[in-house]
């Protein structure tokens, strides 16, 4: 079948009775940056353009699987875990190069990786925030000197169970994971007020409670 011209869409959404598609709702946190967060930053740091303020670009999660080149079945579970946590498809990360006193074959699967950005970025921090991080056993705030002086900021996880998103009863092996939250600032101290402002609940400090318009 042809594809419609311009002016059959047109012509298509004009027709009385026709429902054009509501552009989708942003997700609650996006919209707290917008109003709340991104002006207040502007303000404590005296940045002259919303554009200079601080903002979160990508979130990286990698899982290290060491035994994938001989269990498939753990690799594709990892896969699959991650893929339910975050919403997004997983990519699997090789080895570059050999490394024989570890038996490592360049090209050998080593791990698990997958990367955020938008909307589904937003929405996994509001979960990890919000309903992961309370999980944790004997939880008492996150470490606030994992940036890597470029204003990014890493945080272990010790197991996936802290995700809902994971039923207990179909784990494979309890794993954990590294999640980087990578921002537009070099410096440490803009990235880590970004972050507590979106509520990340740092140790020592009472969380930001989020709560947009």
């Amino acid at each position: 079948m042809a594809k419609k011209t311009a002016e059959d869409a047109a012509q298509a959404q004009a027709q009385p009775g026709k429902v054009t598609a509501k552009p989708a709702e942003k997700p609650r946190l996006q919209r707290y940056y917008e109003e709340q967060v991104r002006p207040k930053l502007q303000e404590q740091f005296s940045f002259k353009s919303t554009m200079q303020t601080p903002k979160l670009e990508k979130i990286v999660i990698n899982v290290g699987v060491g035994e994938a080149g001989k269990n498939a079945k753990l690799l594709e579970s990892v896969v699959q875990e991650i893929g339910l946590i975050t919403g997004q498809k997983a990519s699997i990360r090789k080895a570059k190069k050999a490394i024989s006193n570890f038996g490592l074959r360049e090209g050998m699967p080593v791990g698990v990786t997958v990367t955020l950005r938008r909307e589904r970025m937003f929405e996994f921090l509001d979960r990890f925030v919000n309903v992961a991080v309370p999980r944790i056993r004997d939880f008492r705030g996150l470490p606030s000197r994992s940036f890597d002086g470029r204003g990014n900021y890493t945080v272990g996880v010790k197991e996936q169970l802290i995700f809902p998103e994971i039923d207990y009863d179909k784990v494979n092996k309890i794993h954990g994971m590294d999640i980087t939250f990578v921002t537009s600032t070099d410096r440490d101290d803009e990235g880590m007020a970004l972050l507590r402002e979106l509520g990340m609940p740092f140790r020592g400090e009472t969380p930001v409670q989020v709560s947009p318009s």
